[in-house]
């Protein structure tokens, strides 16, 4: 019994799985450019993550309170990395990976 529970998959994987495959090639391409500049800008903000998560540790449920201006820099840290106007910028700059990625799904 412990086996057949451990062999069955995540169902969040499954559903990912099943958004993948619903997409059109286009989309496809895309949709994986935007999860990678979205781990890009999460990266790029992990600093004021880092501390923010220290905060939060520190300070228990008062978090709201004492850790305010971390969520702000948070907050504007990934609106700049991560607005919809940075996306088309690097869909701009990533535009022949997108048209690789498109011909490369086709085939």
């Amino acid at each position: 019994m412990a086996q057949q529970q451990q062999q069955q998959p995540n169902p969040a994987a499954i559903k990912d799985e099943g958004r993948d495959g619903r997409l059109s090639f286009r989309n496809f391409a895309e949709h994986k450019m935007r999860r990678e500049f979205k781990d890009a800008a999460v990266e790029k903000c992990s600093e004021h993550l880092r501390a923010f998560g220290q905060c939060a540790q520190d300070n228990g449920l008062m978090v709201v309170f004492r850790c305010r201006e971390l969520n702000k820099k948070i907050n504007e840290c990934m609106h700049e990395h991560n607005s919809h106007e940075a996306f088309e910028r690097y869909i701009k700059e990533h535009s022949d990976e997108l048209e690789r990625r498109t011909i490369k799904s086709k085939s």
